[in-house]
């Protein structure tokens, strides 16, 4: 069963705060949500594929089920998120701080890690379920994770 949020809402940078804050839908796809803050925020089933999350913060969130295939994480900082079961094949997790994020059954073909702060417990899980290259990156997802040959 898939859980749609009734109502979700994300905060915006400092620099434009104060203005309309962000409703948040079934539908973001290809969204440019650079910098946005979804801090405690239940995000589950939701589609990010092909979104410009870069510099998002994610904390203590729930994407569980969610789709960011393509999406671009760059610099996005996920603590003790929940990423079970989402796809998240080809995404660009460039530099991003995942500390105590949760990736059981999570889709990670083709998605780049490099650089990303994961925990050594996290790096294991993700190795054994890595494959593919980032069509963007041309990294390959085991080399950006630093899995053991």
């Amino acid at each position: 069963m898939l859980f749609l949020p009734s109502s979700a809402w994300a905060k915006r940078p400092p620099e434009t705060r104060n203005q309309e804050e962000l409703d948040i839908s079934q539908d973001m796809h290809g969204r440019d949500l650079k910098g946005m803050e979804f801090v405690k925020v239940d995000l589950r089933g939701i589609d990010f594929s092909e979104s410009d999350l870069r510099g998002a913060i994610f904390n203590n969130s729930q994407l569980d089920q969610s789709n960011l295939q393509g999406a671009d994480l760059e610099d996005a900082v996920a603590f003790a998120s929940g990423f079970e079961g989402a796809d998240l094949r080809d995404a660009n997790f460039t530099n991003a701080l995942l500390m105590e994020s949760r990736f059981e059954n999570a889709l990670i073909e083709g998605a780049d890690f490099s650089n990303a702060v994961l925990s050594r417990i996290q790096q294991k899980q993700l190795c054994a379920m890595a494959d593919g290259i980032n069509s963007s990156s041309g990294i390959q997802t085991t080399y950006s994770l630093g899995c053991p040959d």
